[in-house]
């Protein structure tokens, strides 16, 4: 399997699947080709314990660097090669804008590098001063400096087996022959999944998802604006949840907003407190998905990783209702709209009338059957009529007198 970028979610994720399929064709090594500046110590420390857990030896060739989450990696290793020029060490954590973490980080560090190397018969004070700069042993470090080993001092202290140019040298120094080598790729489905953790298709999706949701808000019953929306949902939420990206809760709190927002505007009238959460529940679940955060610590994420999820969510946002100002008033003039919704009008000149009356009732009084505000209804010669008001309000009981008709409604004021 090959580590040559950085340690996340999704490298945690392609290492777990090449193990599997490891088990699967039974093979008898596994060799890990590694090249990494390092990344986050929380899938750097699950890809450890999967390799520990595995069965069968686990080799690592450091082909050029194993720096920080990657030394951690390779010490886990039962053992370790070195390309001639590469480098193992310098394991100190940082936070997402490369300065160094604050000491509980660093003690945790240090504590896996310790433990992990007693485990595999390393040097563990050699591990711990890999993370810690103040650690200072006898001709090997300085204070003030972390380890990082070249590839002869790997082997001269005992984190390294031995200089190797490639996979190959490494098979026949342990004697392995008649071997068939498998280098293990992502299906054509973790590459689809790859594909729809572009920054660029999720910001498509939430397009599709939040214009979806207005517009079956907007049309009840219509059925394929949801359900457009609902299989989006489902392509940006299943990519990010496979790599570890998203949370359970993450996305519980997206389908609570969304319930939210469905009773401000269906049981709750007007637009309140439901609203205003609903949509802030919403929107912090589609960044959340988006993050590499621990319970809301974001000391290990970079600024402008948070900042390009806020910007992807935004944009997708500002697009729907973009394309709904627009895509809409073009829509209503297709002939393809036409086919489904009523389009012609029913003109007076035409027959169509909406006035069940035989009779005119311009100018007659009568009272206030109820109070108008500005609806209710009128008794006028003893039948009872829909009325309005133009402003204000009118006490049940009073004198009104119709000033005019409007369909099947009549607008009244207070007779004098």
């Amino acid at each position: 399997m090959e580590i040559r970028s950085e340690i996340d979610p999704r490298m945690s994720r392609y290492v777990e699947l090449a193990l599997k399929h490891a088990e699967e064709i039974e093979a008898d090594y596994v060799i890990v080709d590694m090249d990494t500046y390092g990344g986050i110590v929380t899938d750097a420390k699950d890809i450890v314990e999967r390799i520990m857990e595995f069965k069968k030896p686990v080799w690592v060739f450091i082909n050029n660097d194993a720096a920080s989450a990657g030394a951690l990696i390779s010490i886990a290793c039962d053992s370790i090669y070195m390309a001639p020029g590469a480098n193992i060490g310098a394991a100190t954590v940082v936070t997402g804008d490369g300065e160094a973490a604050p000491d509980k980080y660093q003690s945790y560090m240090r504590s896996t590098m310790r433990s992990i190397a007693e485990e595999k018969g390393r040097n563990p004070q050699i591990a711990e001063a890999m993370v810690d700069e103040t650690i200072e042993i006898d001709s090997i470090s300085k204070s003030g400096q972390v380890i990082t080993f070249s590839t002869s001092e790997a082997i001269k202290y005992g984190f390294c087996e031995a200089k190797m140019n490639s996979i190959e040298e490494i098979l026949e120094r342990n004697g392995v022959e008649n071997y068939e080598l498998t280098t293990y790729h992502l299906s054509s489905t973790d590459k689809i999944i790859a594909i729809f953790l572009n920054p660029v298709i999720s910001g498509i999706l939430i397009l599709v998802i939040v214009g979806g949701i207005w517009f079956e808000l907007q049309t009840p019953g219509v059925g394929f604006p949801i359900a457009a929306a609902v299989i989006a949902a489902i392509l940006y939420f299943v990519p990010y949840y496979l790599t570890g990206l998203a949370e359970n809760w993450e996305v519980i709190i997206f389908f609570v907003g969304l319930l939210l927002i469905a009773a401000e505007v269906f049981v709750i009238p007007g637009f309140g407190v439901a609203g205003v959460l609903g949509i802030l529940f919403t929107v912090s679940s589609l960044v959340l998905v988006m993050l590499n955060n621990d319970a809301f610590d974001f000391s290990f994420v970079p600024f402008g990783t948070i900042f390009k999820a806020v910007i992807v969510v935004m944009t997708g946002m500002l697009g729907s209702i973009v394309l709904f100002i627009i895509g809409g008033a073009k829509l209503a003039t297709t002939s393809a709209f036409s086919r489904f919704t009523l389009t012609d009008t029913m003109e007076k000149k035409s027959g169509y009338t909406s006035n069940f009356r035989k009779e005119s009732q311009m100018g007659k009084t009568g009272t206030a059957y109820t109070i108008l505000r500005p609806s209710g209804k009128v008794m006028i010669e003893g039948e009872l009529y829909d009325a309005f008001t133009g402003s204000g309000y009118i006490e049940k009981g009073s004198n009104v007198v119709v000033i005019r008709e409007e369909g099947v409604s009549l607008k009244v004021k207070l007779s004098e």
